[in-house]
């Protein structure tokens, strides 16, 4: 499993400790309450596993989601 890539979407997570081998101190989540459900939608085996994205964990407004939407360049 890709644990830089959100495991609900499969879009870029943003997460900092995925991406860094060194401690991490702050990153989006830390700031955040994630969704309840987003993680009950999850399947087992991707729990603990890689962090949801800001959109998939709803953390984010429609309009940012929209832009997460959009097909890369």
């Amino acid at each position: 499993m890709n644990t830089n890539l959100c495991p609900a979407c499969g879009q870029p997570n943003s997460c900092a400790q995925a991406t860094s081998d060194n401690e991490v101190t702050h990153c989006w989540c830390f700031e955040v309450e994630v969704q309840p459900q987003a993680l009950q939608e999850l399947p087992p085996e991707a729990l603990n596993r890689a962090c949801l994205c800001p959109r998939c964990a709803g953390t984010v407004h429609s309009s940012v989601s929209q832009e997460h939407d959009r097909e890369p360049d």
